[in-house]
């Protein structure tokens, strides 16, 4: 095993008890696949899924391997279609997001052009689900 996995595995560990702690579910994957698979695992089939322009989420790939009647405001047509489609964020049942930064201790920092990603993280969906590179991860102090 190499050094940034056993510091990855680490501190994930160490993540995902100050998650916890703050009650929330976390969950640590060594790789964007098993982020996936996970998220998946947490997720209904036929459940209504958007998100707010996460690249974390894009490029995990879990977007693809989601198939289900869901909001992408990226389809959108209009300024008003896209407008409506992040109002229905608000309802669906899964929003899936990242954050700009996380503390070790689990807060999270984001800052957001049109805040609706910020605002579905606080209000709204049934369930927020944020998949959270180790990148992103900094120290508590």
């Amino acid at each position: 095993m190499d050094v940034r996995r056993m510091r990855n595995e680490a501190l994930g560990k160490r993540v995902v008890k100050a998650l916890e702690s703050r009650n929330m579910e976390a969950y640590y994957a060594s790789t964007k696949e098993e982020a996936v698979q996970k998220a998946l695992e947490l997720m209904e089939e036929g459940s209504s899924v958007t998100m707010g322009g996460s690249m974390s989420v894009r490029e995990s790939g879990l977007l693809d391997a989601i198939n289900a009647g869901n909001y992408d405001r990226d389809q959108a047509a209009t300024p008003e279609e896209r407008q409506e489609i992040a109002l229905k964020a608000f309802t669906c049942d899964w929003y899936l997001g990242s954050v700009n930064a996380m503390s070790e201790n689990g807060v999270f920092v984001n800052i957001d052009g049109n805040a609706n990603r910020v605002a579905a993280y606080a209000f709204g969906p049934k369930n927020v689900l944020l998949i959270v590179g180790m990148n992103k991860v900094v120290k508590s102090e």
